[in-house]
């Protein structure tokens, strides 16, 4: 009994309508020859999360350089998906992005895309895997503008300008805003190195957003180095270690 071949789901992302509707023309004119059907378009990254969070894609084809959110930020919150989408970038000569794809053997599509060139890309990315998230941070030296999770069949977006701290507790980060906390699965290290200029160490498990520091006070428990902080917003205060005391002279 022969397999019948399910359509390849694909999604559009482009912040120019134009470049959305000649992707999709060509798109009609693959599936002559190759079973996809479109499921769905988004003008920027916050719509495609919104509509991609209840809508499955297989494939998603998206512009690098979106204002708001680029498609390289876009596409590290998808893989927050339980089913993340294969991700084919489509730019416009761009030399950094273009060495950074072949560094890492991603497939994009140069514009004015071209129809041999989207069909191969196509079909490649039914044996594709997705993206590693750690590989889509090495593509931009630009830390991303959000933290993501998803919660309730969405992806909920955490802007990093809210985080007052980011905490490594076990496998998990608690990211802590003035309104509530957030558990994400990142390396606290890496969070580090992405926002080094917003955030400071003050623990090995502890990251503080340096523009929330309110003040610092003594005490501590017992074998830390008897400093604590206080944070704009927050009523805990946070236990500096004694190798991070100096932020204390720093930002004091």
């Amino acid at each position: 009994m022969s397999v019948v071949e399910l359509p390849l789901a694909v999604f559009v992302v482009d912040d120019e309508p134009p470049a959305r509707n000649r992707i999709k023309e060509l798109l009609t004119d693959c599936a002559e020859q190759l079973p996809l059907e479109i499921v769905g378009e988004a003008g920027n990254g916050h719509e495609a999360l919104d509509k991609l969070a209840g809508t499955h894609a297989d494939v998603v084809l998206m512009d690098i350089r979106m204002p708001q959110m680029d498609g390289i930020e876009l596409a590290q919150h998808l893989n927050k998906l339980p089913k993340p989408p294969v991700i084919i970038f489509t730019t416009a000569y761009d030399a950094y992005a273009i060495k950074a794809f072949e560094l890492h053997a991603i497939d994009y599509l140069l514009k004015p895309i071209r129809l041999g060139r989207l069909f191969d890309a196509l079909t490649h990315a039914r044996t594709a895997v997705p993206l590693r998230t750690e590989v889509l941070q090495e593509l931009t030296p630009e830390p991303r503008k959000n933290l993501s999770i998803h919660e309730r069949g969405k992806i909920l977006l955490i802007p990093i300008e809210d985080a007052l701290y980011l905490r490594a507790e076990l496998k998990y980060i608690t990211v802590r805003t003035a309104e509530r906390e957030y558990l994400i699965e990142e390396s606290l290290n890496a969070l580090e190195k992405e926002f080094a200029t917003r955030f400071v160490r003050i623990h090995r498990n502890c990251l503080i957003a340096k523009d929330a520091i309110e003040g610092f006070e003594k005490g501590g428990d017992e074998g830390e180095s008897g400093w604590m902080v206080k944070l704009k917003g927050l009523d805990e205060l946070l236990a500096i270690s004694r190798r991070q005391q100096h932020i204390v002279k720093e930002f004091g």
